[in-house]
């Protein structure tokens, strides 16, 4: 059923499926699921190169036994807005959460990311969050950190002086600069291995060939993000409706 859980025998297609190398869309495909369903299974359970159809089976089970309990207690079912389905929402924040560990979060920074990326307000307090998630301060804390230090959340004061942290649109696009900028360390020391070896050897110009590559790529990402960043700040009605109708004299 493509909106249940996945069967055992569903585990051992997506094993075989990897094992011949096929993308996560044609294994969802042949499968009859949505390709994010997928992409969950198998980012939470090891990734493509070490999924286990068994070991996948086994441990959903387990999380499944100890979710019932925390069910009673409804935290995020008490916070849903009114119409929301509490089980789609749910499932979501964990797909969004897997999405994010995928492109290289660690496990609790993409639970914290997601928590403030779901949220209507936009922003939560540390005891919020570590409330939300079930975990404890420490952790948010940690989280907290790496984050700040990719430039992925940022830090304000409310009224009542607590620290407040949060996830908006421009953020986007100062993590995107921030990250453009994290190669020029990288291509400062390519270049400086191109005098150490010789400028007229194969390793220089391979140094010097990098160098090349990641300064063209981060003049590119920082000009494509500052020609994108008008995006993050139009309505995404007037984004999709195209340009406004010429006003008659």
């Amino acid at each position: 059923m493509p909106g249940g859980r996945l069967t055992q025998q569903e585990r051992q297609q997506i094993a075989l499926g990897l094992a011949d190398s096929l993308p996560y869309a044609e294994i969802a495909r042949r499968l009859g699921r949505p390709t994010s369903t997928i992409t969950r299974e198998v980012m939470r359970n090891g990734g493509p190169t070490a999924y286990r159809a068994d070991l996948a089976h086994r441990a959903t089970e387990r999380r499944a036994h100890r979710r019932r309990p925390a069910a009673s207690r409804g935290p995020e079912s008490a916070r849903q807005a009114p119409g929301r389905d509490t089980e789609a929402v749910s499932e979501y924040e964990e797909t969004l959460t897997t999405v994010l560990m995928g492109s290289g979060l660690p496990k609790m920074a993409a639970r914290v990311l997601t928590c403030l990326f779901t949220t209507d307000t936009g922003s939560l307090t540390a005891s919020e969050l570590a409330q939300r998630l079930q975990v404890s301060p420490a952790s948010i804390s940690k989280a907290i950190a790496f984050l700040e230090s990719q430039s992925l959340v940022r830090r304000e004061r409310d009224e009542r002086r607590r620290d407040r942290y949060v996830a908006d649109d421009e953020l986007f696009y100062q993590a995107t600069i921030a990250s453009a900028r994290a190669n020029d360390q990288l291509v400062e020391i390519a270049r400086q291995g191109v005098t150490v070896l010789g400028p007229h050897t194969p390793a220089a110009a391979r140094l010097e060939n990098i160098a090349r590559f990641l300064d063209f790529i981060s003049e590119s990402i920082i000009r494509a993000a500052e020609q994108a960043r008008q995006v993050l700040h139009t309505e995404p009605e007037a984004a999709h409706d195209g340009p406004a109708p010429l006003s008659k004299p």
